[in-house]
């Protein structure tokens, strides 16, 4: 157990900053569609890697991921630097020396450095190297130590911090003199975090690995949006459960089966715009030859009358069960039914092609179909699912759904619940989280482009 990680374990609690509940949208129209069986969707654009759910030409459950291309709206001129005086400059070092209760090491965000300059007398180079500084650490704060080519399998957006708001944050922070404030701001709000958080706090410093276990999962949480919504759900794969969160509190809890060790669930987040009450199953590309000419699976042919993928009807022996939620996005994850449902009583349940099986998701569509005044009542969907008819049920107001990784929880009393690292995540992330760099290190150079010499 080194010095440094015992400071941090022994270090008092930050306050958390509790969310805020927006007033609620007007109400949208709900929308109910048979959907066509056979005719295949318009190819999306783009390609993917292998996944487990790999997108193939016309699949529904697939989007590619966006790119932020610049745009042509010209660029206004820089600001001039930032001017620090000595007392924010001061506070700036105090957090750094303590930001061990947020189970980063102090010594990553070079505070000798910052108080050398502070001793300098120089106003200019104190100014310069506590902006640097405080970037440093409000970036870490906001989106993780470790850096994202060290997350496997990594897919969340995260816009809680740009170079344009951490300029401003750092302005105001300075014309307010509450640095500390505004660092405190960029941290995750979620009761979780609250909880490891207090967890390390109590931690004998002689518990290195318990320590440094609490200490990853912190990070995990900032790599996850600040704010994670009103309502959402959340899938945390180790735990094998999906939860609805509603203002804080769980509304709903069920058993998960996530991805086997062949083919893994990436983490993600996505928006859950509806439900399809008896779905075709889009077979996935990496296991399209378990599919293939077999009896109770179609194929479709795109316009060169060649089969571009493969599909299961709905019925009894469907994979996807009677209802799958609609999410798109790039690795084509979704939650849905099973019609192996016996599954759920197994205690390791890594045992999907990628996708979330999730008991009981039929009471979770019927809830969220019902909330904002929804025109689905149950027995309307009983109905449609009689009917054998494939739909699509839309809820009014989408929710956001984020599919994610923590090998530890945290309970009120500060114990520590242990997850099996399934997919062996830990220690790559852990390498990265005490490296100063946060892994960036890591990353090999890209090699560079002899030129032919004529």
């Amino acid at each position: 157990m080194t010095t440094t990680a015992a400071a941090m374990a022994a270090q008092p609690l930050l306050a958390q900053v509790p969310a805020v509940r927006p007033s609620p949208p007007l109400r949208a129209p709900v929308v109910a569609r048979p959907l066509p069986p056979a005719i295949p969707a318009p190819s999306p654009s783009g390609a993917a890697a292998a996944q487990p759910g790999a997108p193939v030409p016309g699949n529904p459950d697939y989007t590619p991921e966006i790119v932020q291309t610049p745009g042509s709206v010209p660029v206004p001129p820089p600001l001039p630097p930032a001017i620090w005086d000595v007392a924010s400059a001061e506070q700036l070092l105090a957090y750094i020396r303590q930001i061990g209760v947020e189970g980063l090491n102090p010594a990553d965000y070079d505070p000798d450095g910052l108080s050398a300059a502070l001793q300098s007398g120089d106003p200019a180079r104190m100014s310069q190297v506590a902006t640097e500084h405080f970037n440093r650490v409000s970036s870490d704060l906001a989106f993780g130590h470790v850096k994202r080519s060290q997350r496997i399998d990594w897919f969340v957006v995260d816009k809680d911090l740009d170079s344009a708001r951490q300029d401003s944050l750092l302005r105001s922070a300075l014309a307010t003199h509450q640095i500390t404030e505004a660092l405190n701001s960029l941290l995750p709000t979620h009761p979780q975090y609250a909880a490891l958080k207090a967890a390390l706090a109590k931690s004998s410093p002689t518990q290195a690995s318990k320590i440094n276990h609490i200490r990853l999962n912190m990070d995990r949480w900032r790599w996850l949006p600040r704010e994670l919504g009103d309502k959402y759900i959340i899938v945390n794969v180790p735990g094998f459960h999906a939860t609805l969160v509603e203002n804080g509190v769980n509304r709903w809890k069920q058993r998960a089966i996530a991805g086997k060790l062949s083919t893994p669930t990436p983490q993600l987040n996505a928006t859950a715009v509806g439900v399809i009450l008896n779905p075709w199953w889009e077979v996935p590309k990496s296991i399209e030859k378990e599919a293939a000419g077999k009896k109770g699976f179609v194929p479709v042919k795109g316009e060169d009358g060649k089969i571009q993928r493969w599909r299961q009807p709905p019925g009894p022996t469907n994979a996807l069960g009677q209802i799958k939620f609609v999410m798109p996005n790039s690795k084509a994850i979704y939650l849905h039914d099973t019609n192996a449902r016996s599954r759920f009583n197994d205690s390791t349940r890594a045992l999907s092609h990628g996708c979330v099986r999730t008991q009981h998701i039929l009471g979770l569509a019927t809830e969220l179909l019902g909330d904002d005044e929804g025109e689905w009542t149950p027995d309307k969907i009983e109905a449609t699912l009689a009917s054998k008819k494939t739909v699509q049920a839309n809820f009014v107001k989408p929710l956001p759904v984020y599919i994610v990784y923590f090998s530890a929880a945290a309970l009120l009393d500060g114990s520590i619940v242990d997850y099996k690292d399934l997919y062996g995540r830990d220690p790559k992330a852990m390498v990265a989280l005490n490296m100063k760099d946060g892994g960036a290190s890591l990353v090999p150079p890209k090699p560079k482009q002899e030129v032919a010499s004529k």
